[in-house]
Formats: structure tokens, sequence, C-alpha cells
């Protein structure tokens, strides 16, 4: 009789996990450090999805593990509405000098807030609210391929895939969609091309549905994340605040994937030069404890009067505790450049590498958030076959990696902040031996 491994003992109890999550592997993990995971048999791979754009910092990094346990022996929960905690006071002090634009924590004279919840999608629920709130307008401009989450209000701001939504209508109206500047999709590679059909729809969404003044907001990421990791024209975010500012329209920007160095810069925002109305954040912001939040003008937030928002843990003490380290960590150990530098050695290699396959149609990416797009090269056909196969390649070879695009055509690459020369090498050479393994 075939005697099991610690793995199967424990996976036989996994018919208790609900089947909504989507798998991509059945490991395991004992543990984590850095770039790498290791299963309970003492197994490692190298984490390039970083949780899906989490453990910036890296697992389990020593200073934020640190900040957790102490806190964590102090006071764990320490409700907002009731008490105030330190690193909850710190947070608030610090991250508004974040703010894209900011100097100190001021944009044009102007002091940033901070309001915490849990998670992503509760933090685009806050937005939203926000702007409504703000502006008295009942209609909210998103664009397609975005991903904002799957609470309700957030999925009916999602159009990524229509997994996310199908089966779960009606969902809440007052949003209205327009295409996102899809550089290969929409501009037949040229970026500026993709950005003038963009706002041509905006100007044609005015006249034809939605009249400016009834806009709320517009809610963009300034990269697609879950719709593909499409990098859009520089000029895109500034040319969306000046129709912002030209009808009196909230600027929402969701860097929930795009934040906390993952671009090379603190915000994918920053490296566009545009000011949004609120930022949106969760992520990478507390290095894997559920932590999220906006940040925006203090006059704009006391929209919020009390108890018109909030939520019962939003802004832990123990989260905000790991926050702060992690604010710590990515300033001491400089991991914005390292994200920039390594970034492009990631996207150099993986052109070299996958860039003559006749299936890859581009590679992509800004910072550390780099994918490949497998497609037909003459009708941009995804091939979501391919992705697979490259996943599960570099699976067999103790590399992580994940999907993402509508069809699921895009494998993309999320590593930690802290990843190093040699394991970037790595993960380009098991790449390397994966694509010379796929048919056309």
């Amino acid at each position: 009789m075939k005697t099991m491994t610690d793995s199967e003992r424990w996976l036989e109890r996994r018919d208790g996990v609900a089947p909504v999550w989507a798998r991509y592997t059945d490991l395991v993990v004992e543990r984590g450090e850095g770039s790498w995971i290791e299963t309970i048999e003492g197994q490692r791979y190298l984490d390039y999805t970083s949780g899906i754009g989490v453990i910036n910092t890296g697992h389990a990094h020593p200073r934020v593990a640190a900040a957790i346990a102490e806190q964590a022996g102090k006071v764990i929960h320490a409700q907002q509405n009731i008490l105030f905690h330190k690193p909850g006071l710190e947070l608030h002090e610090r991250l508004p000098r974040y703010f894209p634009g900011a100097v100190g924590d001021a944009v044009g004279g102007e002091r940033m807030g901070l309001f915490l919840s849990n998670s992503g999608a509760e933090a685009i629920e806050a937005s939203v609210k926000l702007a409504k709130i703000a502006t008295r307008r009942p209609l909210v401009v998103a664009f397609r391929g975005g991903f904002h989450g799957r609470t309700h209000g957030a999925m009916a701001l999602t159009s990524s895939n229509v997994k996310y939504r199908g089966h779960f209508e009606p969902l809440p109206g007052g949003v209205h969609f327009v295409p996102f500047p899809d550089p290969l999709r929409l501009g037949g590679g040229s970026a500026d091309a993709a950005l003038a059909t963009t706002m041509a729809a905006i100007d044609e969404l005015f006249a034809t549905l939605a009249p400016p003044d009834d806009i709320a907001a517009f809610l963009v990421e300034p990269i697609l994340g879950e719709g593909g990791y499409i990098v859009p024209s520089d000029a895109f975010l500034p040319a969306l605040r000046a129709v912002a500012d030209r009808f009196a329209i909230q600027l929402i920007v969701d860097e929930v994937q795009t934040g906390f160095g993952r671009t090379g810069t603190f915000f994918a925002t920053d490296a566009t030069g545009t000011v949004p109305d609120i930022v949106v954040m969760a992520k990478g912001i507390a290095s894997g404890l559920p932590l999220s939040g906006i940040l925006a003008r203090r006059s704009l937030l006391a929209k919020f009067s009390p108890g018109t928002h909030g939520g019962t843990y939003g802004g832990n003490a123990v989260a905000c505790a790991a926050a702060v380290a992690t604010l710590d960590v990515i300033e001491d150990e400089q991991l914005v450049a390292n994200a920039a530098r390594q970034g492009e050695r990631l996207l150099a290699g993986l052109e070299q590498v996958a860039g003559d396959h006749p299936s890859v149609v581009e590679v992509r990416g800004r910072g550390l958030m780099v994918a490949i797009e497998f497609a037909d090269r003459r009708t941009l056909q995804p091939r979501p076959d391919l992705a697979k196969a490259v996943m599960a390649g570099a699976f067999e070879r103790r590399l992580l990696l994940i999907s993402c695009g509508t069809y699921g055509q895009v494998v993309r690459f999320i590593p930690p902040l802290v990843t190093t020369d040699d394991e970037v090498d790595l993960a380009l050479d098991t790449v390397r031996e994966v694509v010379a393994t796929l048919a056309e």
C-alpha cells in the first residue's frame, strides 16, 4: 500500500474549501522567505505570483513579521469608532505623503487624508460612494477590461471577464463603459491611436447616453491588471484628468495591483504626472495582512459625514503595524528602485526568450508587472492553451506564474519587489526552456 505524503494527508481536508476558489496549484505551503515558498515536504518554488501582487516585501519579511508579532502581543483589534492606536495614527500621518504630486502631505496646498478598510473591493466601494456624495451625481464611467472586485457594487464596475458578473445580474445601475486604450487591440499597435479611440468614445458617451453633468467619477486602473497587464499611453491619465476638470468629474485611480512600488514608481499614476482625486489601495499595503484604503483631499473625505461609511475591522491594529513596517522596508531597502531595475531586466529578457515565438503577440509591462500575451499574430485570436502550457511547464520546473486577460491568454509575472538578479535570471532560463517546448 502506498504511503501518503504529508501534503496528501492535509489535502484530504480540502473538501471543506469552497469550490468557488479557482486553483492554480495544490501545494501545501509550510513557510516562505523572500521570493520563495516551501512546501511541507521541503520543496522550494520561486513565487512570481506574490499572492497576486500582495507580497511586495517578500514572504515573511523579518521586519514586517516582527512588527506583527509585537503589535499582536499588545492589542489585536481596537475598533476605529471607539479607540485610536499608534500604528493606525502613524499610518494616517505617513500614507498621505505618497499621494501622487504631494509635497509633504499636501497637493496644491490642500492636505490629504486616508480612510482604511479591509479589501480592494471595499475600498472601491468607498471611493465610488465618496465621489457620489461629493458631486451629488448618479453615474460612473469605467473602462472595458477593468477589474475592481467581486462585491455587488464592484462587480457592476468590472468587465475583465464574464465570470465575474455572469449570472449575478441585475447589478447596480448607473455604470457606463468605454474602451481602455489598449495599444495592441484598440490601436493596431499604436498607443496614440488607441488613446484617440478611447477619448472619442468618451465624447460619444457624453453625446448619446450620459451627459457629463450626471457623471460623478471616472474609475480607471493606470495599468490593467486582471484585464491583461495592458500598459496605455502615458498621455492617457493626463487626457482623462483634463476631461474630468472640464466637467467637474472625480478621477479615481485604482492602484490596488499597481501600487506600493509594483511598477517602479510608488504609484503607477506617478509616472504620468497626473494628480487624481482619489487613490484606491490594497494588496501590497500590508505585506499580506488584510488592509485597504483610499487617499483623497481631507476636504473631500469630509463629505462622508460621521456614520455614513465604515466597517468593523477597517484599520485593524495588527494590519496597520504591518503596513507601517511595509513602508519602512520599501523605503529603507529601496524596493521601488529595485522594482524598476529588475523589471527592466525581466522585460528585456522575456522579449529575448519569448518574443520570437510565432504565437507571442506582445511582451509588455512596467516595473515588476510584466506579461506575455499569446495569440495568433495575424488575427489576434487568443491562445489560452499556450498560456496554460507555459504555466504548467514553469510549475514543473518550480516557478509559479498565473494568467490574466479576458480569455486567459496572458501569462503574468508578479515577483516580490525584493527579487534578485539571480532569481530573475532563473525565471528567464525557466521560461526559455518552456517556450522552446511549445507547439505553434
